[in-house]
C-alpha cells in the first residue's frame, strides 16, 4: 500500500503597505486633497505626507499647485503636478543615502552568515500554523547571528544610522540592488493607485515581488503626463 503525502499550501504574506502614492483624476475638486476627504474619494484611510520635493525651479507663484507645502529647502509636499516635483533628484538622493547605509551594514554584518528573511519564515508559518507557529517563526529570525548584529548596532547608535532589519533581504542582494531599490521607493511608495482606481502592489514583502511592483510603478509613472497631479498618502 502506496501511502500519499498532501502537498503543503502556498500561502503569501500580505504585503506592508505604509505609503501609498495616488495619482488624482483630472478636475478633481481642491477638497479632495484632504486627509478627511480621501477615503470618501479613493477608498485610501490615511493622512497626506509630504514625501516630494518641490522642483527648485518653479516660480513663487505655482506653489499654490503644491499639496501641503512646508518650508525650507529642499521644499517637501505632499504632492502636485508631476512637472513641479523634483522626482529625478528624490531618486538620487534617496540612492546615495542608500550606498552610504549599505556601506555600513556590511561593516555591522562582517562575518556573519546570510539570514533567511522574515517573509520567507513568515510564509513557512502561514503554510503551517500547527507545525511551525508564528513564536517559533519569529525566533528564529531574530536568533539568526546577522540580525543580531544588525539590532546590536540599533541599539548601541541610538538611532544613528539605522538598520532596518525589514530591509535584510535587500540588503543582501548588493549595494547596487539596494540603491536602486531604495531609489525607486523613494518616489515609488509601497502601493501605488491610478486615476481609474486600479492600484499597484507588491503581492508580499519578499524582495522579488517588491521588485516586481516597483517595475509596473516606475513604468507606469514615466508615461504620465507633466500636468498629473500625485499625492503621498501615510496608511
Amino acid at each position: 500500500m502506496t501511502g500519499t503525502t498532501a502537498a503543503r499550501p502556498v500561502v503569501t504574506p500580505t504585503a506592508t503597505i505604509n505609503t501609498m502614492i495616488v495619482c488624482l483624476p483630472d478636475g478633481l475638486p481642491s477638497q479632495a486633497l484632504t486627509a478627511t476627504q480621501l477615503d470618501r474619494h479613493f477608498g485610501v484611510s490615511g493622512a497626506l505626507q509630504p514625501r516630494f520635493w518641490a522642483s527648485p525651479s518653479m516660480w513663487l507663484w505655482q506653489r499654490g499647485h503644491l499639496v501641503a507645502p512646508r518650508k525650507g529647502r529642499p521644499v517637501y509636499c505632499a504632492g502636485g503636478p508631476v512637472k513641479l516635483l523634483d522626482l529625478a533628484a528624490m531618486r538620487h538622493a534617496a540612492g546615495v543615502g542608500a550606498g552610504i547605509r549599505h556601506q555600513l551594514w556590511q561593516r555591522v554584518v562582517h562575518g556573519t552568515r546570510p539570514a533567511t528573511p522574515w517573509p520567507t519564515l513568515l510564509a513557512r508559518h502561514l503554510a503551517d500554523p500547527a507545525r511551525y507557529p508564528r513564536e517559533r517563526a519569529v525566533a528564529d529570525f531574530h536568533h539568526q547571528p546577522r540580525v543580531n548584529a544588525m539590532r546590536m548596532h540599533n541599539a548601541a547608535s541610538h538611532g544613528g544610522g539605522y538598520l532596518s532589519v525589514g530591509e535584510l533581504e535587500m540588503f543582501q542582494a548588493g549595494p547596487m540592488a539596494y540603491q536602486h531599490y531604495s531609489a525607486s521607493t523613494a518616489v515609488c511608495g509601497d502601493a501605488l493607485l491610478t486615476p481609474d482606481g486600479h492600484k499597484l502592489a507588491p503581492a508580499s514583502d519578499a524582495l522579488t515581488h517588491r521588485v516586481t511592483y516597483l517595475e509596473q510603478a516606475n513604468r507606469y509613472l514615466d508615461t504620465v503626463e507633466a500636468d498629473q497631479r500625485l499625492i503621498a498618502v501615510a496608511l
